[in-house]
């Protein structure tokens, strides 16, 4: 089976009509962190099933709900969410994870080591600096893994 997931964070609270397009189609969202309030959470979930990380920015009652890293399947494949890599505090090969998703620091990137592939999508939310506005999308088929980052015009 074929999996898209579309891969968001560090929103600040501003869900761009851009990100929701990008992001149209996929079977599930995750966003690593810094939602910046719920109904960025509620407009995803109009688009698909959402896991959701909380970020250092995330606060208040409804954030509180929020899990610190989450673990998900997408057929074969592992993928572990959290909000800033440099928290990561397993072995993801060893814990049999394949892909590692992170936000944090807004900046789009895609990198791979010791068989684990590491995705920041960048932000979706306010521009940071001279840093683009982004998100990704990762598609599985079976144990094939293939992440680009999409660029949101803005």
């Amino acid at each position: 089976m074929l999996y898209r997931l579309g891969i968001i964070s560090d929103t600040h609270g501003l869900l761009r009509p851009q990100a929701l397009a990008a992001l149209r189609g996929c079977e599930r969202i995750l966003h690593a962190g810094d939602v910046g309030k719920p109904e960025v959470l509620h407009a995803l979930n109009e688009l698909a099933s959402v896991t959701a990380v909380r970020g250092n920015n995330d606060n208040g009652v409804w954030a509180d709900e929020l899990p610190d890293c989450a673990r998900v399947e997408a057929g074969q494949v592992g993928i572990y969410l959290l909000h800033d890599l440099a928290e990561l505090d397993i072995d993801p090969a060893r814990a049999g994870i394949r892909i590692v998703i992170s936000g944090h620091s807004h900046k789009p990137s895609i990198s791979e080591r010791d068989g684990v592939l590491y995705l920041n999508p960048g932000s979706a939310g306010p521009r940071r600096f001279k840093l683009p506005v982004a998100v990704a999308e990762l598609t599985i088929d079976a144990a094939a893994v293939q992440a680009r980052i999409i660029p949101l015009p803005v």
